[in-house]
């Protein structure tokens, strides 16, 4: 399932995260809802599963932790039927001055890193809220599969450019939503 462009918003409240992922348009407005998605915080074994829409009557995909409470841990992400989609995982080790992580997926295996070491470091040392970040996700031979552009907006958004056709909405999806909460935005 590709989609070259779409946005993640985040829905700021009390006990969960919120997310919508919507469709952008070729003239860069907001298309149709794609998913919505809600994420427990403190979970201990991280499961989250994507919507149709609010009502979470119907599931459409999802990523769960391998493991329970892993620096290292792997998502695995599967389709509503349980089907695998990808996997990626936050690099904990690289992640301490620039956020790391990495990705499998049909066909293809990558990277994904913060684009600046400025913005980084300035993210990590000082808590600037609403600071821009952008990661840049590239396969194995350096072509790009993916970036994820957050603004500097109150209320986290996200858009996701996806250049590469071999990259699944539903895993890019993912590991945007899976970034902002792994990077407690």
């Amino acid at each position: 399932m590709y989609l070259p462009r779409f946005i993640v918003k985040q829905k700021l409240t009390m006990m969960a995260n919120r997310y919508e992922v919507y469709a952008l348009n070729p003239d860069g407005s907001t298309g149709q809802l794609m998913a919505f998605v809600e994420q427990k915080r403190m979970a201990l074994k991280e499961e989250v599963t994507f919507y149709t829409d609010s009502t979470r009557t119907r599931p459409v995909f999802k990523f769960k932790a391998r493991a329970v409470m892993d620096l290292n841990a792997g998502y695995d992400v599967t389709d509503e039927q349980g089907q695998p989609l990808g996997f990626f995982r936050k690099d904990f080790g690289a992640s301490l001055l620039r956020s790391t992580f990495h990705i499998e997926g049909p066909g293809f295996t990558g990277m994904g890193q913060e684009r600046s070491q400025a913005v980084a470091t300035v993210r990590r040392f000082m808590n600037v809220p609403f600071l821009a970040v952008h990661f840049d996700y590239v396969d194995s031979t350096g072509a790009p599969l993916f970036s994820i552009s957050r603004q500097a907006t109150i209320g986290d958004r996200y858009t996701v450019e996806v250049p590469d056709p071999r990259v699944d909405f539903r895993l890019a999806a993912a590991v945007a939503v899976a970034m902002d909460a792994l990077m407690a935005r």
